[in-house]
């Protein structure tokens, strides 16, 4: 069955509370969720279940969490999402999870430590996937997004998380009847009379 909405998250820090309670109101809207239920090896390489879902899916959304860029899985899995966004149009949601945006987007805060450890323990061959990591890392801060700050001032999750799905519905809603024009010839008349 095709995945409508692939979930990128990173366990430790969200699975159990935010990306949890977004996986269930998306289900209960009726979408197609792939939600890594298992815990992913330590290593870069995409187990192919995750590269399926990717593939499989028509929306991603990212879940920027503290701790997101000190796991090569997820990173290996954003660099993917970002090639499909570049080549295929794939849409992309980011959420930034007690994050400042403009910390992905340059690189910054804890982001900056989680990336010169992966470059430092990469032989010198590899570090051109570290490379690929932060350039998508970077471009995900350039997209708009939700900024769930989490202090006493932010608004309630459950806000952010009704938001949220619908834009996800809308998104795919506009994706779903672009796709149907451009393969029905002749349409466009009827959808103007319309």
């Amino acid at each position: 069955m095709k995945q409508q909405v692939f979930l990128s998250f990173r366990g430790e820090d969200t699975r159990l509370n935010f990306t949890s309670h977004l996986h269930k109101a998306l289900k209960d809207k009726g979408l197609n969720v792939f939600f890594d239920e298992e815990k992913l090896e330590k290593g870069e390489q995409l187990s192919p279940a995750l590269s399926q879902g990717i593939a499989a899916s028509n929306l991603s959304i990212l879940v920027l969490s503290k701790d997101y860029a000190s796991s090569k899985s997820c990173l290996a899995e954003l660099s993917a999402i970002m090639d499909r966004k570049q080549t295929q149009g794939h849409i992309v949601l980011p959420i930034f999870y007690h994050v400042d945006p403009s910390h992905v987007r340059n690189i910054g805060g804890s982001f900056t430590t989680s990336f010169e450890e992966h470059e430092s323990k990469r032989p010198v061959d590899e570090v051109d996937e570290v490379k690929r990591w932060k350039a998508a890392f970077a471009e995900v801060g350039n997209l708009k997004g939700w900024h769930i700050g989490g202090d006493k001032s932010d608004r309630p999750e459950a806000g952010y998380i009704e938001e949220i799905v619908k834009k996800v519905i809308e998104k795919l809603r506009s994706s779903r009847s672009r796709h149907v024009s451009e393969e029905l010839v002749g349409i466009d008349y009827q959808k103007d009379a319309i």
